[in-house]
């Protein structure tokens, strides 16, 4: 510790801060399990944790976005991430349903228009019934919450700061959940300081307007999804291919069918600059890669969807002997998500080689305290998370293209017949391994309650279904899902796999 005194000058500030954490370092620890971290997989390792009759606690606390948004206890996923996305996109659907409307028989007057503050107002306030409903829990759990930010002082003692007060924690094991937060282009002019992100576009009080995304990810081709949903003129800019990392496929299928509902793609184009006009809008430059061409146009918000860092760099991992990934800046963990500290532990959006999911951040925090307080020994499965398994691509890449078959098909779901509704792009996929019955890897579904349906087959996926199996089901009449079990139609075979009748 005295080195680290004599090393470390910044931790000298403060008289006798050293001193008290060598005396702390010398103790009992205070807590069984300290958590740096209030997302979805933090806070359900501290839960689980609390079940063993340990004593836990979570630090949490929100760094504001460079335009100065800041939320609740919660993480990415309940506070700028899932639950307001599907919010919004449950309001952009009802718009849709609102064209369905008039085909069934109802008397639509139009025009219909959206007030995004009174949506706004509304998703905002479940939000902090959420962040207020997770104090709760941890309160009835007997966890300790701490609105702290957390950094390491040695390998067990982490100090939590909150407006320039320093409270020193002591822990047998802890565990690192901070998540990630938006990055910023670095080489565009105007990109931070006129720019927004998915920490901001929920949280906005009035509408966006215009919109350009920028980036091809997940997060870019939902948010531009709802705001075109939502009447807004939103377009989406990419370098390169869109949902990099997903089936290609299907990635492909749902850029078509967003460009053929409203939603512009300025394709293999990258700004340049971002700058203020006369008018008060966001004058955008930007570089057709193929050509060299430069254009630009006036947008009301530019929302920058081009990745995610892990928030690490104020955690002070070399006090602890944590190690990186130089490259991404991502803890590196064995499969017990152990970091290269024996008794510290990391999960979700910060770790190495993991998707970047709110379910698979749980599951692999209540494994962590299960493994460390309970019985079990259980490892976190990350093939077969509950999304979709293994695309076309990685099933090629990982069995030779020759060792697997995909059975597919077009389809249109009953509720777009009389809405005269385009199912263009409805569609499923199942990948398979070539063997006896047949196991399936993957299974991709584009259509209506998509999310639902996947869910309804990951356990079966989980346990090792074949395609056999799938086959014998009986499905539920009529659904969409009911598509999968006939399933019949395979790649290979060149047959037509689009789907007449009932």
């Amino acid at each position: 510790m005295a080195a680290l005194c004599r090393a470390s000058p910044r931790f000298l500030r403060k008289p006798g801060l050293c001193r008290t954490a060598r005396a702390l370092s010398s103790e009992k620890h205070e807590y069984d399990l300290l958590v740096v971290g209030g997302g979805s997989g933090g806070l359900a390792c501290a839960k689980e944790a609390s079940q063993f009759g340990k004593k836990v606690a979570v630090l949490d606390y929100v760094e504001p976005s460079p335009k100065g948004t800041k939320w609740g206890l919660g993480g990415t996923c309940v506070n700028v991430g899932c639950i307001p996305k599907k919010l919004m996109h449950q309001a952009a659907l009802l718009g849709s349903s609102l064209k369905d409307a008039q085909r069934y028989g109802w008397n639509v007057s139009y025009p219909v228009n959206h007030d995004w503050s009174s949506m706004s107002k509304a998703v905002q306030n479940y939000v902090k019934s959420l962040n207020w409903g997770h104090r709760v829990q941890l309160q009835d759990k007997k966890v300790k919450y701490l609105n702290l930010k957390g950094s390491f002082v040695d390998p067990h003692t982490i100090r939590g700061l909150m407006k320039g007060k320093e409270t020193l924690l002591t822990a047998e094991n802890i565990v690192l959940a901070t998540g990630g937060r938006p990055k910023y282009p670095t080489n565009i002019a105007g990109a931070r300081e006129y720019g927004i992100t998915s920490d901001d576009l929920f949280w906005l009080k009035r509408s966006p307007g215009k919109t350009l995304v920028v980036g091809a990810s997940y997060v870019s081709l939902e948010c531009a999804g709802f705001l075109t949903g939502l009447g807004l003129n939103a377009t989406v800019m990419m370098r390169s291919i869109p949902l990099r990392g997903f089936d290609q496929q299907m990635a492909t299928l749902v850029a078509d069918h967003m460009e053929g509902h409203g939603t512009r793609f300025l394709k293999k184009c990258s700004p340049t600059k971002v700058k203020k006009a006369e008018n008060g809008r966001l004058r955008v430059t930007w570089k057709y890669l193929d050509s060299g061409k430069e254009k630009s146009d006036e947008f009301d918000t530019v929302m920058w969807a081009v990745g995610r860092a892990p928030d690490t760099q104020t955690l002070n991992l070399e006090m602890a002997g944590v190690k990186t990934n130089p490259a991404t800046g991502k803890i590196i963990v064995d499969a017990r998500e152990t970091t290269s500290v024996p008794h510290i532990y990391a999960i979700g959006d910060i770790t190495e080689g993991r998707p970047e999911l709110t379910p698979t951040a749980i599951a692999a925090g209540k494994l962590v305290a299960q493994r460390l307080f309970g019985q079990s020994a259980e490892l976190m499965d990350y093939d077969n998370y509950g999304c979709v398994g293994l695309s076309e691509e990685e099933a090629a890449g990982r069995f030779g293209a020759d060792h697997i078959e995909v059975y597919h098909a077009f389809y249109k779901p009953l509720e777009f017949t009389v809405a005269e509704r385009d199912a263009a792009q409805c569609y499923i996929k199942m990948v398979c391994l070539r063997q006896q019955e047949q196991r399936i890897l993957g299974l991709h579904f584009i259509g209506p309650n998509a999310g639902e349906v996947i869910q309804g087959f990951a356990l079966g996926i989980k346990c090792g279904a074949t395609y056999s199996q799938m086959a014998k089901t009986v499905g539920i009449h009529p659904t969409s899902a009911e598509e999968v079990a006939k399933l019949h139609i395979t790649k290979r075979s060149g047959a037509d796999p689009t789907v007449t009748g009932c």
